[in-house]
């Protein structure tokens, strides 16, 4: 396959696995990493995912423009949907997710990259959306997170110039949370996944889920929503064990979700 799946404990790891195209995504792997990602969804043992590149070069350098190069317009709408489609279903995951970037993460590398929760980089990193001068805009939701993640001037200079940034910038203008030695990535990738899948699970999912309506609409809806989903959890067993182990003073120990917790609101 070209895009992988494992699970190692509590941590899932998705792997775009064509490295002798730079993990190029065309049609066929974003219909792959589609099915991958429904797959973790379903997998309530999975408390945080990892996404990733194979090979030395690349997280994914992008949409394979073999495949676009004779693309009418009707094909365009319909990859671009396939992108979104891709992008939204990575976002939209109850878990957490971390990109582990090393090398390129170009168009829609970078648009997967930023449909992830936390994204770390290696010191290879080279990132950014240069589809301008390819003659076309960012089609996969680029243009709508980037300008959420760094601001609008800044995102809009690297959009229109196509500019690519390096780790040290990504680092300083917060496209990336943290930059490694290429051969301490993904370990840092695991222990920091480690760290989240440590917490109630119904609660990180709940947090997750509060904080993607920070931008979806008025800050009213997504304040009463939050509180919402902060007063549910006091309807679960994580928040019973997570308090009575902190007043207990032992660590808490929180079991998967859909082992008898009780659903979160608005969770399908």
């Amino acid at each position: 396959m070209s895009v992988d799946f494992s699970r190692d404990g509590q941590i899932g790891t998705v792997t775009l696995n064509q490295p002798e195209r730079l993990n190029a995504l065309d049609s066929a792997q974003l219909r792959l990493l589609l099915s991958v990602l429904s797959e973790v969804r379903g997998d309530d043992d999975v408390r945080c995912v990892i996404v990733t590149g194979a090979g030395e070069r690349a997280f994914a350098a992008g949409a394979n423009i073999t495949e676009m190069v004779d693309f009418n317009q009707t094909d365009g709408l319909a990859f671009a949907r396939l992108g979104h489609a891709a992008t939204a279903a990575l976002e939209n995951l109850p878990q957490p997710v971390i990109a582990a970037m090393h090398g390129f993460a170009l168009g829609g590398g970078c648009e997967i990259a930023l449909a992830c929760d936390i994204r770390l980089g290696s010191t290879a990193l080279q990132i950014g959306q240069p589809e301008v001068s390819l003659g076309v805009p960012p089609g996969w939701g680029g243009t709508q997170r980037l300008p959420r993640l760094i601001g609008p001037g800044l995102a809009a200079e690297l959009i229109l110039t196509g500019r690519r940034v390096g780790a040290d910038e990504a680092l300083r203008i917060g496209l990336v949370n943290a930059i490694y030695e290429p051969e301490r990535l993904l370990p840092e990738a695991r222990e920091l996944a480690e760290r989240i899948a440590a917490n109630s699970p119904l609660a990180n999912r709940a947090a997750k889920r509060a904080m993607s309506l920070a931008f979806s609409g008025e800050p009213g809806m997504g304040l009463a929503a939050e509180a919402d989903l902060f007063a549910a959890s006091f309807e679960t067993v994580d928040q019973r064990e997570g308090m009575s182990a902190f007043l207990e003073k032992r660590r808490p120990t929180f079991r998967p979700v859909g082992n008898g917790h009780a659903p979160i609101a608005g969770e399908g």
